[in-house]
């Protein structure tokens, strides 16, 4: 019965943006059909995420085991909280697992982000402020995190490489916020785009961290330039 009525509620959706279609932009038919195709869209609807990201973190952590019962998790560019819901989940902020630890989970962007159970969102923030700083230091137990997560990236100019050298500047940002929340031996996973500040940006990551590997979940279109650096064993 369940089935049927996913199978149902997907004809009506499909139905719809199909009528959709004719009204947009070449572009924005492209965009919308790609929507539709994709499983792991459909799958973030029927899984309750706010966004198909929230299966990237969810591969990454499920082959590394990033995140545990417990952790203390600063999720950068959280917006609209996909990530923030995988994170609630795995280290137990809400006290769903009584058997567990309680974690704590907090969220940052430059934009608003919609309230979610296990969560404190620091929405309007820019994580690179001193400010920013500040306030985590004195929401964070101990003033300190396991782990930082960022899925942020800058507004596409339609420039590659400038769009690259943006999101690589915000990694490296990533790297001074660590100096000051990060735990020893914590972990960090950073998005970027691969580009030609890829080498610079690892290097600096090695310089801080005792191991550093590149990831590409399957939830990122093979298309995409997107990757994942995730840098573990802190050294403070």
């Amino acid at each position: 019965m369940w089935t049927l009525f996913l199978q149902r509620r997907y004809f009506r959706s499909s139905s719809s943006l199909m009528k959709t279609l004719k009204k947009k932009t070449p572009t924005e038919q492209r965009w919308l059909l790609r929507q539709l195709k994709d499983p792991y869209v459909k799958a973030s609807r029927n899984q309750n995420f706010r966004c198909r990201s929230a299966f990237k973190l969810l591969e990454i952590d499920d082959k590394f085991g990033l995140l545990q019962a417990g952790y203390s998790v600063v999720d950068c560019g959280a917006a609209p909280g996909a990530w923030s819901q995988v994170v609630v989940q795995r280290v137990n902020s809400t006290g769903t697992d009584q058997d567990s630890p309680r974690g704590t989970v907090i969220g940052i962007d430059l934009l608003n982000i919609p309230p979610l159970d296990g969560a404190h969102f620091l929405s309007n923030h820019d994580v690179t402020y001193p400010a920013t700083h500040a306030k985590l230091q004195e929401l964070l137990p101990g003033g300190q995190a396991h782990v930082i997560l960022s899925d942020m990236a800058p507004n596409a100019s339609g420039f590659r490489d400038m769009d690259h050298e943006r999101l690589i500047t915000m990694c490296f940002s990533l790297i001074d916020l660590a100096e000051k929340i990060l735990q020893p031996q914590g972990s960090l996973l950073c998005k970027y785009w691969d580009g030609i500040l890829t080498h610079q940006l690892q290097e600096k990551l090695s310089s801080v961290f005792g191991s550093v590997r590149t990831v590409k979940p399957n939830a990122s279109r093979k298309d995409s330039a997107e990757r994942f650096f995730l840098a573990r064993m802190y050294r403070k």
